[in-house]
C-alpha cells in the first residue's frame, strides 16, 4: 500500500511530473484549474483562469504547462506565462488532459471534452514548433508515455479500456504506420487512465475506480500492482532521487458525499517508494 503525499484533496488530480534538476514534483487539479507543489514540508499552489492539466520541464525555472487553450511558457519564479501554440481555441466543448514530454523533445497532449463528448477530443504532438494532430475522434485522451529504447509511444482513450502502442520513427519522434492494440482491459472491467513507463520498459498505468496503479511488461502481460487508498487514480511518475518513488495523483470526482466521507483519503496525491526504477523526465526543446 502506498502512502499519502499531499493531503490537499483534488477534484480531478493529473500530470504528475517529477522536474529532474529541482527534484521537485508537479501536478494539476483540473477542475479548481490550479497546479500544485510541494518544497519540502511546505504546500505550492498556482492558480490559473483556465484548465490546466500537463507539463513538461524546460528549464530549471521554466515549465511548458498544457491547458484548455493551448501550450505556455510559464516561469516557476515570476508566475509569467506566455502562449507557444494554440490548441483548440476555436472548441469551447474540448480542454487538454493528459500530457507528457516525449526523447526527442517534443511534447504529446491530449484533449477531451470538459464533460468527456464522445470523441470531441484528440491527441496532438509539438516539436520543433509544429503542432500535428496524430489522433482523432477521442472521448478521454490518457495513457502517454514512451518506452526507454525510443521504439514507441504508448497511448489511450479511456473510453475503449484499451491500452495502444505506437512506432516511432528514431530520428524524429513522429509515429510510423499505425498505433497497435497493446493491452485490452475489457474483459476485466478496468478503466486505463494516466501511465507512464520505468527504466525497464515495463508500462504502469493508474487503474480509475479499482484503487490501484498496475504494471505490465512489454508483451502486456501483467507484473504486479500497488494500490493507493482512493477510488480513482488518474496518474500515476517515478520520481525521487533515485527516480524509484512512484508518485500518483486521485480524484474526488464522481465520487459520493458519503464515499469520501468514509475514505477522505480520496483526491489525495500519493507515493510508494523502491517500486522500481524511473526513467527521468524529458526536457522539452521550445
Amino acid at each position: 500500500m502506498s502512502r499519502v503525499y499531499d493531503d490537499r484533496p483534488c477534484e480531478l488530480g493529473e500530470g504528475p511530473l517529477w522536474h529532474p534538476e529541482r527534484q521537485q514534483l508537479f501536478w494539476f487539479d483540473i477542475a479548481t484549474k490550479r497546479m500544485l507543489s510541494r518544497e519540502g514540508a511546505n504546500p505550492k499552489c498556482w492558480k490559473f483562469d483556465e484548465y490546466v492539466s500537463a507539463a513538461g520541464w524546460v528549464d530549471r525555472n521554466t515549465l511548458l504547462i498544457a491547458s484548455e487553450t493551448g501550450l505556455w511558457r510559464f516561469g516557476l519564479e515570476n508566475g509569467q506565462k506566455s502562449q507557444i501554440v494554440e490548441i483548440e481555441t476555436d472548441n469551447p466543448t474540448t480542454r487538454s488532459n493528459d500530457g507528457r514530454a516525449d526523447p526527442w523533445g517534443g511534447f504529446w497532449i491530449g484533449t477531451m471534452g470538459k464533460q468527456a463528448e464522445p470523441s470531441a477530443g484528440a491527441i496532438y504532438r509539438f516539436w520543433h514548433g509544429e503542432l500535428r494532430q496524430l489522433v482523432s475522434d477521442v472521448t478521454i485522451s490518457n495513457a502517454i508515455c514512451f518506452a526507454p529504447d525510443r521504439s514507441c509511444a504508448y497511448f489511450c482513450d479511456t473510453f475503449t479500456k484499451q491500452v495502444m502502442r505506437w512506432t516511432l520513427d528514431p530520428e524524429t519522434g513522429w509515429p510510423v504506420g499505425d498505433s497497435h492494440l497493446f493491452l485490452d482491459l475489457r474483459d476485466d472491467g478496468l478503466n486505463p487512465d494516466g501511465a507512464v513507463v520505468d527504466a525497464n520498459g515495463n508500462i504502469w498505468i493508474a487503474q480509475w475506480g479499482a484503487g490501484r496503479v498496475a504494471a505490465y511488461d512489454v508483451n502486456g502481460l501483467f507484473i504486479r500492482a500497488v494500490s493507493v487508498d482512493a477510488q480513482h487514480p488518474s496518474c500515476p511518475g517515478f520520481g525521487g532521487p533515485d527516480l524509484t518513488t512512484l508518485f500518483c495523483t486521485t480524484a474526488r470526482e464522481g465520487l459520493s458525499t458519503d464515499a469520501i466521507k468514509i475514505q477522505p483519503s480520496n483526491g489525495m496525491t500519493f507515493l510508494k517508494q523502491d517500486v522500481a526504477r524511473g526513467q527521468a523526465e524529458h526536457r522539452v526543446i521550445i
